[in-house]
């Protein structure tokens, strides 16, 4: 699995005509407190119920709070067929302070 800083991640949605799947495995409050835009949220827990919805052609970068848990649903999805799977270093957290730094921290 390949991982990305936030700076990375930034210069790589920014104007992309074919934007990744950026999916958020947080849970529904931390995503209400803050949120990259056109993040779709799929809770952790809830991504191995959901796998074949995914596309496994589709690049896809997985974020969390701080790196742990998107880093565990990137094992998941490797291990069943992902190839295009890359896991934001630092998280929202990262995000927050280094790109986005009005947006809400917890």
């Amino acid at each position: 699995m390949q991982h990305i800083s936030v700076s990375e991640l930034k210069e790589h949605i920014d104007g992309a005509e074919n934007p990744p799947l950026l999916l958020d495995v947080r849970e529904p409050w931390e995503y209400e407190l803050c949120h990259i835009r056109n993040s779709t949220l799929i809770p952790m827990n809830q991504v191995p119920g959901v796998l074949n919805k995914l596309s496994r052609e589709q690049e896809t970068f997985l974020i969390c709070h701080h790196g742990v848990r998107s880093q565990r649903v990137g094992l998941l999805l490797k291990d069943s067929g992902f190839e295009k799977v890359v896991n934001v270093t630092g998280g929202i957290n990262a995000w927050a302070r280094q790109v986005d730094t009005a947006m809400s921290t917890y």
